[in-house]
């Protein structure tokens, strides 16, 4: 390898500075993990005491309450002809005393508006409604004789942000959800998800609820009768991702006050303070992110007392890809929306006017999502080469690969602990075997391309590309 000797040389020129690098590298996995351990008690605390408080409450009595607030639900949908069914249907059997479901059509090239009038046996209607929010121009409402409480809009396109502001036109309760076109609420998952709102009604602006995968489970009649999981492997991974998403960081978060992202797949707002921050905004990708950013400099600006909350227990069920280009095409997406958010409220970063947000939240974010990414990548690729090139001994080597592989199987493995003990979701223990060594497993490779789609990501936010794309779905399938 006499080709080497070059680089060895400029390596050994080079070494105070290849170590300091390589130093701060580690440090960043050795902060990362840290954070990882402080959010697992954290998140199993939160996670017994709402258990035991919904132990002690019954759902009878929120259903039939006067002082459950009424909720619309919105559905953006863009092309989903072949998931709108099950979808609309699900959130008409809500168990809930006053609801609406309002589903957007936002100009779809498809049949989704068709299959939703032949199916609900839709027509013309008018419905009054004021228009404090910018979308494109709405072209039909539509309504059921046998769903009274079902609307259907007919708009332009204007992409999801644009047609959420429709459905909150529209909607004329004091709650609204926004749920995926793709999703499955179950049937008890909103009145749990109100429940902070009906104990502090002046403080709760948002809450969010946990977002499982729809893909294996068994259907019936827009119902998930049995909990299975995807025979793919790449679907298995993102079960995973979501349980140790949910799971540990948000409930973790939500406990301390610092809680930034509540799922778009499934997320409830007060009306008014949406409203009265501009509602969703069309121009970024992240609109569900940079909405709850916006509320919290809204709140923190007006000094309004408020909480945003995580529920863990209740559970929207949404397709996931199953596909590397989808897949791609998706985490893409999330890493370019994720920069454009944090970059557009950069002001809050330690700044001591929006509290806990902008001095504990904002950094961590900035370190996790916009230099993570790029100290990460450089450590798998830079790292093996300064080992070759004798800047680096193995100790230092075994330090790297324990940071970022051994902690990471530890972390994933934990949050399905948590996941069995809490909510035991899986009747039997060969989902958890399998779903363990699922953990083991995407530690060598699934969470490099990850990465690697986050750099991508990270190009794109610096060309400024604005695309959504589309993804293309397989369809809830009805075991009945």
């Amino acid at each position: 390898m006499d080709w080497l000797e070059p680089l060895r040389q400029l390596a050994e020129h080079f070494r105070t500075e290849i170590i300091y690098f390589s130093y701060g590298i580690l440090a960043l996995g050795m902060f990362q993990n840290i954070i990882y351990f402080i959010q697992i008690p954290l998140a199993a605390g939160e996670l017994l005491r709402m258990k035991l408080r919904q132990e002690e409450e019954h759902s009878w009595w929120l259903m039939h309450s006067d002082i459950t607030l009424p909720i619309s639900i919105i559905i953006p949908a863009y092309n989903e002809e072949v998931t709108i069914i099950n979808t609309a249907t699900a959130s008409l059997a809500t168990k809930y005393p006053v609801y609406e479901v309002i589903i957007v059509n936002d100009g779809s090239k498809d049949n989704t508006l068709q299959v939703l009038i032949d199916q609900f046996q839709l027509s013309q209607s008018y419905r009054l409604y004021e228009s404090p929010l910018v979308h494109k121009p709405i072209r039909g409402i539509y309504t059921s004789p046998d769903y009274p409480n079902l609307v259907v809009v007919d708009k332009e396109n204007g992409g999801r942000s644009d047609a959420l502001n429709t459905g909150i036109d529209i909607s004329r309760y004091p709650l609204f959800c926004t749920l995926d076109a793709d999703s499955l609420l179950d049937p008890t998952a909103l009145l749990k998800t109100v429940q902070p709102f009906i104990d502090e009604p002046e403080k709760i602006v948002a809450t969010g609820g946990t977002v499982r995968i729809l893909n294996g489970c068994d259907v019936d009649n827009a119902i998930i009768r049995q909990v299975r999981l995807p025979k793919k492997l790449l679907p298995l991974f993102q079960v995973v991702e979501y349980i140790r998403a949910f799971l540990m960081g948000r409930l973790a978060w939500s406990r301390l006050g610092i809680l930034t992202i509540i799922s778009g797949a499934f997320s409830v707002f007060r009306r008014d303070i949406a409203l009265a921050v501009g509602g969703f905004d069309p121009k970024t990708i992240g609109e569900d992110f940079e909405l709850v950013m916006r509320i919290h400099k809204y709140c923190r600006e007006q000094k309004r007392e408020y909480e945003m909350r995580f529920v863990p227990e209740p559970v929207c069920w949404t397709e996931v890809p199953e596909t590397m280009d989808v897949l791609s095409s998706q985490r893409i997406r999330w890493q370019q929306g994720g920069l454009e958010v944090i970059f557009r409220h950069i002001e809050m970063f330690m700044n001591p006017r929006y509290g806990r947000i902008g001095l504990v939240a904002y950094p961590l974010m900035f370190i996790f999502d916009v230099v993570g990414p790029l100290l990460e990548l450089a450590g798998y690729l830079l790292l093996p080469l300064f080992y070759l090139l004798g800047a680096l001994n193995i100790e230092f080597m075994v330090a790297f690969l324990c940071l970022f592989f051994v902690f990471g199987i530890f972390i994933s493995t934990m949050s399905l602990a948590m996941e069995e003990i809490s909510l035991k979701r899986f009747s039997h223990a060969r989902g958890l075997l399998i779903l363990g060594f699922v953990a083991i497993i995407e530690n060598f490779g699934y969470r490099q391309y990850n990465n690697i789609w986050r750099i991508i990501g990270w190009w794109r936010f610096l060309r400024k590309k604005q695309s959504w794309g589309e993804m293309k779905r397989v369809g809830i399938k009805n075991t009945s």
